[in-house]
């Protein structure tokens, strides 16, 4: 094996792939990152055996081949090199690396025993905006339990129907919908795909260019073509998401409508006089002075409360919630006005930025 490319496109290459690849003890082959030459091919690959990740790379190839090697140790070291041509060659189990002045080896194992990473049947593929894409993502992988004691919602919910997509994250404290349009007609069906696999998905597409992805789907994997250089394979999701739609509140008794910035403003300076562990703050609606009055209290260490300017409609109201919930919820809006409903301190509230219907956040209230 032997082939020589830019430390750019090695560097960039080495990066998407080498995130997955960690430190398995049980496993040491899935730490390393397969360089495969094929048909004049330059291809990097690594999976940690629920997601895969293949980049290709631009380059000159003398001779072909494969072998693995350390992902983290070649990622960091290529990372150094200057912007210069790196040939790259294998010799007795051993890859050397030449750029300018730099010279190195390292020592890996035989590509024999690196993992068959699968590839799906390319059916019915479903099309979607890069920009449309990364919005729902990040709209929602947020709100996702981090917790996989319960996997069915350590994952997002991926609902396809004619040429909409419905992204639903959720740790049944809180609840992210997103809706998104399709380029391409899709199937009704409904899957739920692992937290990490999307966190990487949006961290590829964070530096993609391209103003499409194209997903395809069988019974239990899912791939994703981000560009036309770089594909990602996960596994799905067993099991029944939750009937999340029985706990949207069909109506409210409280609307408030809220400057954004100066809205989480105003929570984060309260926050620092909740107590701790509990994060709560009371919201007060005031409808006759157009106003939400922000209070925490903390016997320990003093007491902090601010008015806010609202457009109050409906009855006077109020309700106790996770702090943390409700910034994360206001930073994900991407608008600068959002409308705030509540119904009592018991039933959950919602959130949603005005000028979007797609979008909406629910959280549940801290019951005193």
């Amino acid at each position: 094996m032997k082939f020589t490319c830019t430390q750019e496109n090695l560097n960039r290459g080495l990066s998407i792939v080498s995130n997955i690849a960690g430190r398995n003890a049980t496993l040491p082959i899935l730490n390393n990152v397969l360089i495969k030459i094929s048909a004049g091919v330059i291809r990097l690959s690594t999976t940690n055996l629920e997601i895969g990740i293949s980049a290709v790379v631009r380059g000159k190839v003398e001779r072909g081949g494969e072998f693995t090697v350390q992902a983290r140790l070649l990622a960091d070291y290529i990372g150094l090199l200057p912007k210069e041509n790196i040939e790259l060659e294998l010799e007795e189990q051993t890859l050397h690396i030449r750029c300018g002045n730099y010279k190195t080896f390292i020592k890996g194992v035989d590509s024999t025993d690196f993992p068959l990473i699968p590839d799906l049947e390319r059916q019915k593929p479903i099309v979607v905006k890069n920009k449309n894409f990364k919005k729902g993502l990040s709209g929602v992988i947020f709100a996702a339990a981090m917790d996989e004691s319960r996997p069915e919602i350590s994952g997002i919910l991926f609902s396809f129907s004619t040429k909409e997509l419905t992204l639903v994250g959720t740790d049944s404290y809180r609840l992210a919908e997103d809706k998104i349009s399709l380029q391409s007609e899709a199937e009704d069906k409904k899957l739920i795909i692992p937290l990490r696999t999307l966190q990487e998905v949006y961290r590829i597409l964070a530096e993609s260019t391209e103003s499409e992805i194209t997903l395809f789907i069988n019974e239990n994997q899912i791939l994703f073509k981000l560009n036309s250089e770089v594909e990602l394979i996960s596994r799905l999701v067993e099991g029944q998401y939750p009937d999340y739609q029985q706990i949207i509140p069909s109506e409210s008794k409280t609307q408030a409508k809220v400057n954004v910035g100066d809205f989480l403003k105003v929570i984060k300076s309260v926050s620092l006089f909740c107590k701790p562990g509990i994060n709560d703050i009371k919201l007060a609606f005031v409808k006759d002075k157009n106003e939400i009055v922000v209070t925490a209290i903390n016997s320990a260490i003093g007491e902090n409360m601010v008015k806010v300017e609202a457009d109050c409609t409906g009855e006077d109201n109020e309700a106790v919630f996770n702090y943390r919930y409700l910034i994360d919820g206001l930073n994900n809006l991407n608008k600068d006005e959002a409308t705030i409903e509540i119904i009592s301190n018991s039933a959950p509230g919602v959130i949603k930025p005005i000028g979007d219907d797609n979008y909406l956040y629910i959280i549940m209230p801290i019951r005193q």
